[in-house]
């Protein structure tokens, strides 16, 4: 997958950098006992970062049995950069302490059910206290002394060497560039039309599958996107089923947990991304993403926008009503139910959140811990009529079962959180997994004009007067393209036509003779064969093949020629290039769009 490396020392595995998902590695190639982290040098690596600490935790204290043999799990970096990841895995873990929730000011209610449920799920000592995340740990520094046997130092940045019964071996990492999921993906080969209300799965698993990506979904309203929490590998499983990330307008954020809250590669988006979540969810996510980068949380913060949700309020948001509810979880977490106005009828979706069972539930609510408002609340969600219900199936200790969802009147139940349905629930439910999708509202065809005006008008600094847009919209036609088709050709000749992508992304490939190579990509939203129409060079530079599935809206060279050269519009698409240009000469800036 890259970005880590296991070395193994007789049975004791050290694992050097923890990009996400991580476990599933060691654990697909027969590796079950991790003993030591050691965090890179590099904090991230394009759009993924390398010391994700949660799942590694969990796996040493469940599945190594850390916890019950009483070991601690070794950690070697350098001290500031284990002070900030301790500071994330306490978020994570235990979850915010009662000073921070009254700082947030949730009301008093809410507040007490978080902190006693912290407290209940907390691993304890056998005194009762609650074990603090330190305690898991056995901490070192790079270039301390041998410990057991075994010396870790640092001889450049992200280059190790590790010492053992007179043996030594490098580990150099400084190379790893590339850091891909550690399973399969299985991408969409043709374009998918849209939907006016839906969901698509990007993953619905467990954290720990080795074969299945943990939980992210799309939801679809009115030719807009939201994701419901960021999964691992974001833009690798956007570009898998289609989509550009320059299509995502906004996040419905339900918790801080690895597997759900991964907001890096949404800091790289074009623009800014709307945030929407409760107060101290949002708090506590903008401190984990400063943490994991070691900035100050208000450079983090300004790459989103902040859209407060309060428990059973309901939040307009461009035509779908929001209404949040909050769960019984680790720690603070929301659901939500979305509700869209479509020719006369309402259509409601419900996703429920990581949630406890309800036989868990009311036992807490028998011990004081929980109020009987919010298990009735919880419990309604399972009676309503929504027309989707996606729940957590995921059983165990912290998670939902199957079972509490037997009575429900929804039109159709889903469940995330789990790799495999029990037998006596697959007749019953579906299961989510990558590609799935629910479909509520079926698309409409007139989407594909809004679309094209909304991106076409993105392009450029001004407004662009509508009698332009009649004449380019009114000899248009939109084309889809598979994976891999080629939609330009270098050194052909322009066919008197410039294509604005609506969906899916490009790579552009250049070829001097003798080898090609990706010198730039597009997006959706970016318009393609432009350059012929204002240059007047009739032969294409480049190629331009779609990287995934394509859909783009075909309009009139000429016509374009004519609107540039009216508004006056020609030398902000020549810096445009000039633009261009300098991203495919810098590497680190070759992935960004320049619209």
């Amino acid at each position: 997958m890259g970005g880590c490396q296991v070395v193994m020392i007789d049975d004791r595995a050290v694992l050097f950098g923890q990009p996400p998902e991580v476990i599933t590695g060691p654990v697909r190639h027969g590796i079950h006992r991790l003993d030591t982290l050691v965090m890179r040098d590099s904090r991230e690596r394009g759009d993924v970062l390398l010391n994700n600490l949660e799942f590694p935790l969990y796996h040493f204290l469940f599945i190594s049995n850390g916890l019950q043999e009483g070991r601690k799990l070794r950690l070697v970096n350098r001290r500031s950069q284990i002070e900030q990841v301790m500071e994330v895995l306490r978020l994570t873990l235990p979850g915010p302490t009662r000073n921070e929730l009254v700082h947030w000011n949730p009301a008093p209610e809410v507040r007490e059910e978080w902190v006693n449920a912290s407290e209940h799920f907390a691993l304890k000592h056998k005194s009762g206290d609650v074990i603090h995340v330190q305690e898991f740990f056995e901490i070192h520094e790079l270039d301390d002394g041998p410990v057991d046997g075994v010396k870790i130092a640092s001889v450049g940045f992200d280059q190790y060497t590790v010492e053992a019964d007179g043996k030594r071996l490098d580990v150099d990492l400084s190379q790893d560039d590339i850091v891909e999921p550690p399973y399969l993906l299985h991408p969409e080969q043709t374009s998918s039309k849209s939907i006016t209300f839906g969901i698509d799965v990007l993953g619905g698993a467990s954290g720990f599958s080795p074969e299945e990506a943990s939980i992210g979904l799309v939801l679809s309203f009115n030719g807009n996107l939201m994701l419901i929490d960021s999964i691992p590998f974001l833009d690798q499983h956007l570009a898998a089923r289609g989509v550009s990330k320059n299509q995502i307008s906004s996040i419905l954020l339900t918790h801080l947990h690895d597997d759900h809250c991964n907001l890096f590669p949404l800091m790289l988006a074009a623009r800014r991304i709307d945030l929407i979540t409760m107060r101290e969810i949002y708090e506590m996510a903008i401190t984990k993403l400063a943490m994991g980068l070691g900035w100050r949380r208000s450079a983090v913060a300004e790459c989103f926008t902040f859209v407060e949700l309060k428990p059973e309020a309901t939040v307009p948001y461009y035509g779908l009503q929001i209404t949040a509810h909050v769960t019984v979880h680790s720690i603070p977490t929301i659901g939500a139910t979305f509700s869209l106005s479509h020719l006369g009828r309402e259509y409601r979706i419900c996703v429920v959140g990581d949630n406890q069972s309800f036989g868990e539930i009311s036992e807490m609510r028998s011990l004081g811990l929980l109020r009987e408002e919010t298990e009735g609340s919880l419990r309604a969600l399972y009676r309503e009529e929504f027309d989707l219900l996606v729940a957590d199936g995921g059983m165990g200790v912290i998670h939902g079962n199957p079972a509490d969802a037997l009575q429900s009147r929804a039109d159709k139940v889903v469940f995330v959180h789990v790799d495999r349905l029990p037998d006596q629930f697959t007749s019953t439910f579906s299961l989510a997994s990558a590609g799935k999708r629910y479909c509520v509202v079926d698309g409409d065809a007139d989407l594909m004009p809004t679309r094209a005006i909304n991106f076409f008008q993105a392009n450029f600094d001004a407004p662009v007067p509508r009698m332009w847009l009649n004449a380019l919209m009114s000899d248009r036609r939109v084309l889809t393209f598979n994976r891999d088709d080629v939609i330009l050709k270098q050194g052909s000749e322009s066919r008197g036509n410039v294509y604005l992508i609506l969906s899916g992304e490009c790579d552009v490939i250049w070829h001097d003779g003798e080898r090609q190579r990706v010198v730039g990509t597009r997006e959706t939203g970016d318009l393609v064969g432009e350059m012929a129409a204002v240059t007047g060079v009739r032969t294409r530079n480049a190629s331009v093949v779609a990287s995934a599935p394509v859909m783009v809206c075909e309009f009139s060279e000429e016509t374009f020629h004519a609107f540039v050269r009216a508004e006056g519009l020609v030398p902000t698409l020549r810096a445009r290039w000039q633009m261009r240009d300098r991203f495919a000469r810098t590497p680190v800036l070759q992935s960004l769009s320049t619209s």
